[in-house]
C-alpha cells in the first residue's frame, strides 16, 4: 500500500515555518524575507537566461538535471526509465509524486512544497493522489505570460547570479544578458577543472584544442597555455566575472618548479599520461598562477573540496557525470589546504576565498583556518561557505553557522547561495534566512544575545544580502 499523506487544515509549511520564537518570527518577516538574492555560485544556464526561456511542463522545470531527486527515486524503488529514461514527462512526474510522501524529513520535502507555494499558488500536499490536480494547476500557471526566466527573477528580486563556466565556452550569452535590460546580473565564473587533467591525455588534449581555438593561439608549450589562461581571464573579467572556482577531493600541494610543469605538460600533449602524482604537482602549478590571477583582479575564488565523485562504475557508464553517483569524501584535507593558502600568502598574491567543505567532519576545520589567513583590510577576505551539497540542510546550515561564528564572525559572512541547476531553487535562500533567524532570535529570546532588535536585524541583514553585494562587487 503506497504510503499517502492527507492534506493538513494549515498550509504546510506554514508562514512561521522554522521560527521558533517571537524574534525569530520577527526577524524573518520584518527584515529577511525581503532581501534580495545574491546567488553566487550555480549551475543555472546563462543562454535560458538569455533566450528569457519557458518550460513546457512541470517536469522539465522539476526534474530536468536534478540528481537530488533522481537519488530519492532510486531508493524509492523506481525505475531508472522513470527518472533518466525514455518515460513520458507525466510520467516522470508521477513517479516523483508517488516518492515524495517518503521524503519525510528530508530536506526536499520542506523544498519540494516551498516551491509549490511560492512559484504556483499550490498549498496541496504533492503525492500520487494529488499528482493529477497539481500537474494541472502548475501547468496552467506555466504558461501564463508572467512565467519566464525572467519573470522569475523579477518576482524573487534577484539582483546577482554567478554561472559556472569553462574558460572554453564563449561568453555571447553573457554579453546578450547585459545589454538585455534585465534587473538581474548574471556573471560567468571562471572554472578551469579540465585544464589539469594531464593524468587523461586524449580529454587533456581536446579541451586544449578547444583552447587554441577560442583564443586563436598555438599551444604547444607550457607557457603557450598561461597566456591562452591569461587571455580568457582577461575576457570573462571583461564581461563582467568576479568570481573563479575549482573543485578537488583535496587541494593539491605537491610543489612543481616551471622545468617540472613544462614537462610534465609537454608529455600530455604528446599524449603520454601523467601519474597522478604529476597530476596533483602540474595542478598545484596552475593553482598558484590562476590564484596570482584571480589577487590581481580582485577576484574571488571558491574552492570546492571534498567530494568523492562517480562512485558508481555503472551508473556512470550509462547515465553519465552529475547524475546522482557521487557520495561524501574523507580525503585528508588540512594540510594540504594550508600548504596552498601559505603559498599564496608567502608571494603576496592571496585573494579572496571562499573555502566549501563536504564532509561536516571538517566543519571546525575549514572554519579555523579561515581566521589564520585574513588580513589585507578586506573585512571576510576568506570566508567559511556555506552548507555545501549533503550539508545543504537545516542540520548542515546549523552546523555551519555554529562553527562559522565559534571561531570567526558571522556579521561578515556572505550568506546563501543555491549551487542550483533549477530555476526552481530560490525559496533555498528562504529555507536558509529562515534558519539563520531562528537560530539569532531564539539565542536572543534566551538571553543569549543581547536584546536589541535593531542590531540583530542588521546582522540578518547582512548575512542575507549586504555582505555579498559588498564583498562581490
Amino acid at each position: 500500500m503506497p504510503l499517502l499523506l492527507r492534506n493538513p487544515p494549515m498550509p504546510y509549511p506554514d508562514k512561521d515555518f522554522l521560527l521558533h520564537s517571537p524574534t525569530a518570527v520577527r526577524l524573518f518577516h520584518e527584515v529577511a524575507a525581503d532581501q534580495p538574492i545574491y546567488d553566487y555560485h550555480t549551475h543555472l544556464s546563462q543562454k535560458e537566461v538569455a533566450t528569457n526561456h519557458r518550460w513546457s511542463n512541470l517536469a522539465e522545470l522539476w526534474l530536468g538535471g536534478d540528481h537530488y531527486k533522481w537519488r530519492l527515486m532510486r531508493a524509492n524503488g523506481i525505475d531508472e526509465r522513470s527518472i533518466t529514461g525514455d518515460a513520458s514527462p507525466r510520467e516522470k512526474f508521477q513517479a516523483w509524486a508517488e516518492t515524495i510522501p517518503y521524503t519525510l524529513r528530508n530536506p526536499i520535502h520542506h523544498w519540494t512544497h516551498l516551491e509549490l507555494q511560492r512559484y504556483f499558488d499550490i498549498d496541496l500536499l504533492l503525492g500520487p493522489d494529488t499528482a493529477d490536480t497539481i500537474w494541472e494547476k502548475a501547468n496552467e500557471r506555466l504558461a501564463q505570460d508572467e512565467f519566464c526566466v525572467h519573470g522569475i527573477l523579477k518576482k524573487f528580486k534577484v539582483k546577482m547570479i554567478g554561472t559556472t563556466d569553462d574558460p572554453v565556452d564563449p561568453l555571447d550569452d553573457h554579453l546578450a544578458i547585459a545589454d538585455s535590460g534585465i534587473d538581474t546580473r548574471v556573471t560567468p565564473t571562471f572554472r578551469p577543472d579540465k585544464a589539469f587533467a594531464v593524468d587523461q591525455p586524449e580529454n587533456f588534449n581536446a579541451w586544449i584544442d578547444k583552447l587554441e581555438a577560442i583564443t586563436n593561439t598555438d599551444i604547444s608549450q607550457l607557457d603557450d597555455l598561461l597566456n591562452a589562461l591569461q587571455v580568457r581571464h582577461d575576457d570573462f573579467h571583461a564581461a563582467g566575472c568576479r568570481l573563479s572556482d575549482h573543485s578537488f577531493d583535496h587541494c593539491p600541494a605537491i610543489p612543481c618548479d616551471d622545468a617540472d610543469a613544462s614537462i610534465i605538460f609537454e608529455n600530455a600533449r604528446s599524449g603520454k599520461a601523467g601519474s597522478a602524482e604529476e597530476r596533483e604537482k602540474f595542478s598545484f602549478y596552475l593553482m598558484l598562477f590562476l590564484g596570482r590571477l584571480d589577487a590581481a583582479k580582485g577576484w574571488t575564488k571558491q574552492l570546492h573540496l571534498g567530494p568523492f565523485r562517480n562512485v558508481n562504475p555503472h551508473g556512470f557508464k550509462n547515465i553519465g557525470p552529475d547524475a546522482g553517483f557521487d557520495t561524501i569524501g574523507d580525503f585528508s584535507q588540512g594540510r594540504p589546504l594550508i600548504t596552498y593558502l601559505g603559498a599564496l600568502a608567502e608571494r603576496d598574491s592571496l585573494p579572496k576565498i571562499i573555502l566549501y567543505n563536504i564532509n561536516p567532519a571538517d566543519n571546525y576545520l575549514f572554519a579555523a583556518m579561515t581566521g589564520a589567513f585574513q588580513g589585507g583590510s578586506i573585512p571576510g577576505k576568506i570566508q567559511f561557505g556555506s552548507g555545501w551539497w549533503f550539508a545543504d540542510q537545516k542540520e548542515g546550515m546549523e552546523m555551519q553557522l555554529n562553527a562559522l561564528s565559534s571561531t570567526g564572525l558571522l556579521s561578515r559572512f556572505v550568506g546563501m547561495l543555491t549551487d542550483s541547476r533549477s530555476f526552481l531553487s530560490f525559496p533555498r535562500h528562504e529555507y536558509f534566512r529562515r534558519i539563520l533567524c531562528n537560530l539569532i532570535g531564539s539565542e536572543a529570546d534566551r538571553g543569549e544575545l543581547p536584546d536589541d532588535f535593531e542590531a540583530l536585524s542588521q546582522l540578518v541583514s547582512a548575512v542575507c544580502s549586504g555582505n555579498a553585494e559588498t564583498y562581490f562587487k
